[in-house]
């Protein structure tokens, strides 16, 4: 008989309704029923389900939300009768929605049967005996309205149209997998969880502009990625689903991998083409565009890993199938890696539309710590800060350029209470900063301007006449700078001062930081009535700030104190006060 297969997301962490590690308490249930050789229970962080609490899915298609220490036993029976344990099984995972995610935790990434037996390579068959033409290919994908999911929100089917129109021996299709948002790993979970639908949608793009020639462009600290997206390639060989003749078909596609060196600025896509050309990667103005000549001068489309995993299912189901999801403009779901302040971590995927406060409450389980939430971070450093009063707004690419953020590739970064906005700002335009190509000097200089500005505020220097150069310099930027990266680095400035300006005003007029983050505007103090004068403090003071005695007590030397924040640390009494 063949094993059954359960994967089971448990921590092991002991919450208010659950006292049992799950895990081992379902290899316990097996061993007392002798089913221990007949089911295999495999323990996992990512099968699409962020709910908080437990959840156990048993191949092929029943999964337990929010399972409880008493549900544990009737599962396994459930198991050796070979039925679902219905009042169970009807537990659903409130809001999220597994398109792109679809097989991610449910194939083996490295076992192209297990991608067949989804349907895998369904959609090129399609293509290819059914619908036939590019133009029938990409109405389907005009039908879905699928925008570019790697930031701008482009409609994917007009990038596609303009390389077909493209009169040319040579057409290339790239796979833009150079994530590199602090916080973002939607892209690297993909291509490392379901790499056959990535190479499946490279071929349907392939045939519907006329390209035989696939690259994809993948940062080589995902070795991980790197070789799951190999292995698919080989094993697609192997099969004659590349190479000559797909499918017995007229139609020829080649695919092989570039390795990116880690460069933010190659997610541009001038950039990323020079990079694979084996030349710098810098950007290029535009027009024009890589749908017109692009790669080696011939026309090139690329899209990123999430939108070339929705096209096989776009084909398989239906434009419109998929165009019931979302909102008017903005079809389908997205993927967002949820990080930060929150309670429940990880890879969500939901229905455009849905709101913020249903991502981080009702899926994300709240604040770390029950703590007050400040703000949420969408877009990487290219995207902006929205405060928590614009929690129910609904979340799609209009949405959240209006609020002065953007989709981006889907990073979602949440904020509490003890978060500074001048310390956010200041980390996101360091990040670009650095990653600037420096080709063109708004980027190069604005940069560092805005990065010396923000540094000043936030180490008590700052003057009322730095905010209105920071937005002069925003402007600047925004309208003169070469590529994506430099006209969308000020964005994170310009929303913290859009919603947080009294903030900033603080450091500046008070030298001080609510938040208590920015180093140099804290002091320290003893507080004499809680102090028990054990010298504690004193003895981890490495800058010798701390003077006094046993008997006379403590005092902190503020010209001396470096700000380390050691003795607010060790002690146990509070009697150190941080302000």
């Amino acid at each position: 008989m063949d094993k059954k297969i359960v994967f089971i997301k448990d921590t092991g962490i002991s919450l208010p309704e659950r006292t049992k590690d799950v895990y081992a308490a379902f290899l316990n249930g097996l061993r007392d029923r002798g089913m221990q050789d007949s089911v295999m229970a495999v323990r996992v962080a990512d099968i699409g389900a962020y709910s908080q609490g437990v959840v156990i899915k048993v191949l092929p298609d029943t999964t337990y939300y929010n399972v409880k220490d008493a549900d544990i036993n009737r599962i396994i029976d459930s198991i050796k009768e070979g039925k679902a344990v219905q009042d169970l099984a009807t537990r659903k995972e409130a809001k999220q929605l597994r398109i792109v995610l679809r097989n991610c935790g449910v194939v083996d990434p490295d076992n192209i049967d297990d991608y067949l037996a989804r349907d895998g390579y369904q959609s090129i068959k399609k293509v290819l005996f059914e619908l036939k033409t590019q133009e029938k290919v990409i109405d389907e994908i005009k039908k879905s309205g699928l925008r570019g999911r790697g930031g701008a929100g482009y409609p994917t089917w007009m990038k596609w149209n303009f390389a077909k129109q493209m009169a040319a021996d040579q057409k290339y299709v790239i796979c833009n997998g150079d994530e590199g948002d602090p916080g973002a790993y939607m892209d690297r979970s993909v291509l490392e969880g379901d790499p056959y639908s990535v190479v499946e949608g490279m071929m349907i793009a392939g045939f519907s502009i006329g390209a035989t020639k696939g690259y994809f462009y993948i940062r080589a600290e995902y070795p991980l990625a790197v070789d799951r997206i190999q292995n698919a390639i080989d094993r697609c060989y192997e099969r004659g689903l590349l190479g000559n003749n797909i499918l017995g078909s007229s139609f020829n596609f080649d695919l092989e991998i570039r390795l990116g060196a880690g460069a933010f600025v190659c997610g541009e896509e001038t950039a990323l083409i020079a990079s694979i050309e084996g030349r710098r990667g810098t950007p290029h103005p535009r027009p024009p565009y890589p749908s017109v000549k692009g790669l080696w001068g011939s026309p090139t489309v690329i899209n990123n890993v999430e939108t070339l995993a929705n096209v096989p299912y776009i084909i398989l189901k239906g434009g419109d199938v998929f165009a019931r999801v979302g909102t008017a403009t903005s079809k389908g779901t997205k993927v967002f890696a949820l990080t930060g302040k929150i309670k429940n971590s990880g890879l969500v995927e939901v229905p455009m539309g849905t709101t913020i406060r249903e991502i981080v409450f009702d899926i994300g389980g709240g604040i770390f710590n029950n703590k007050a939430i400040k703000a949420i971070q969408t877009g990487g450093p290219s995207g902006g800060v929205i405060p928590k009063d614009f929690l129910d707004t609904p979340v799609d690419y209009e949405n959240l350029q209006k609020l002065g953020s953007i989709m981006g590739s889907g990073g979602m970064i949440v904020m509490d209470e003890d978060d500074c906005m001048v310390d956010i700002a200041r980390f996101y335009q360091r990040f670009c900063f650095e990653e600037s190509c420096g080709k063109c000097s708004p980027c190069r200089i604005g940069t560092a301007q805005m990065l010396n500005t923000l540094s000043k505020i936030a180490e008590g220097l700052g003057e009322l006449s730095d905010l209105d150069n920071l937005r002069r310099i925003s402007q600047a930027m925004q309208k003169a700078a070469l590529c994506g990266l430099g006209q969308t680095a000020p964005n994170p400035v310009v929303s913290t001062l859009r919603y947080y300006q009294d903030e900033y005003e603080v450091h500046i007029i008070n030298k001080k930081c609510p938040s208590k983050k920015c180093r140099n505007l804290l002091s320290y103090k003893i507080i004499p009535e809680k102090c028990k004068k054990c010298s504690v403090c004193m003895m981890n003071c490495e800058a010798k700030a701390i003077t006094g005695n046993k008997d006379d007590g403590y005092t902190i030397d503020m010209n001396k104190c470096v700000r380390c924040g050691k003795c607010f640390e060790v002690c146990k009494f509070k009697a150190v006060s941080k302000e």
